[in-house]
């Protein structure tokens, strides 16, 4: 497997300056944001070829959700991320992670009751993503789906809420990126939901149960990290989470450390 990063405010500025620095952090891969990357596609070019760093995912970085409410949204983000896959693509990675939405709408705050109909979202995720496979298909690039918890998004939470969408739509560019952090909060074992969904796991995003680095919350790393090998897992393991510790550097490093000894 390898252990990757997003993006943190303590990274250099300067892209060629950022690889290297995440190069020599120990991190085997970098998710990008996909703004980021469109934008600056020539200069991620030249800090892969220069630096030799995977690009291997890019998310977030577009205008709307792929389950978006406002109709204009949902297009602008479809727009936006067919960019994105055809961007990834020429750097070398293989895909973009697609969330249905996320702080759009939660059951669990008020008013507690959704503008739209649960037909209605799975109509707009399923459209989104039919779009997006051309694209994928084209690209050779996944959309890696991803079911975020209650309080985040109350149209995907459990990875089966993911692969239903992607049998639904009898996907063949569509796997799941399975979120430790909002696989703690919704499944009831980790372990025992990626065996489950073994055959469609493609991304993995890591953080602990409470979303700050892994090492300092209550995650059972070494039994996890042992189901994913068990799988047949060996792609990207992207740290997304918060950082805690007077020194984010430090205390990012000693995750580093802490996380290498289970890949």
């Amino acid at each position: 497997m390898l252990l990757g990063t997003q993006d943190k405010e303590f990274f250099p500025k300067n892209i060629i300056e950022k690889f290297q620095f995440v190069k020599e952090m120990g991190f085997d891969c970098f998710e990008i944001d996909g703004r980021v990357l469109t934008e600056n596609l020539e200069e991620v070019k030249k800090a892969v070829q220069i630096t030799g760093l995977f690009v291997c995912t890019a998310c977030g970085g577009y205008r709307g959700w792929i389950g978006d409410f406002i109709e204009e949204k949902r297009l602008n983000g479809i727009e936006d991320l067919k960019k994105v896959l055809r961007a990834i693509s020429e750097v070398g990675g293989t895909g973009v992670v697609v969330p249905a939405a996320w702080g759009m709408f939660t059951f669990r705050l008020p008013p507690m009751v959704s503008p739209r109909s649960r037909e209605g979202d799975v109509k707009a995720i399923l459209a989104s993503l039919t779009e997006l496979e051309k694209t994928a298909k084209e690209t050779g690039t996944y959309l890696y789906l991803e079911s975020l918890n209650r309080y985040q998004d109350h149209m995907l939470n459990l990875q089966e809420d993911s692969v239903n969408i992607i049998l639904q739509g009898g996907f063949e560019r569509v796997k799941l990126t399975s979120d430790f952090y909002h696989m703690a909060i919704e499944e009831d074992d980790i372990s025992d939901t990626l065996r489950k969904y073994r055959d469609y796991v493609g991304h993995i995003h890591i953080a602990e149960n409470h979303r700050y680095q892994p090492g300092t919350g209550s995650i059972d790393w070494k039994r996890h990290m042992k189901t994913l090998k068990e799988i047949g897992y060996d792609g990207p393991v992207v740290n997304e989470g918060r950082i805690r510790g007077r020194d984010p550097l430090a205390a990012y490093q000693e995750s580093v450390y802490f996380m290498k000894q289970f890949l």
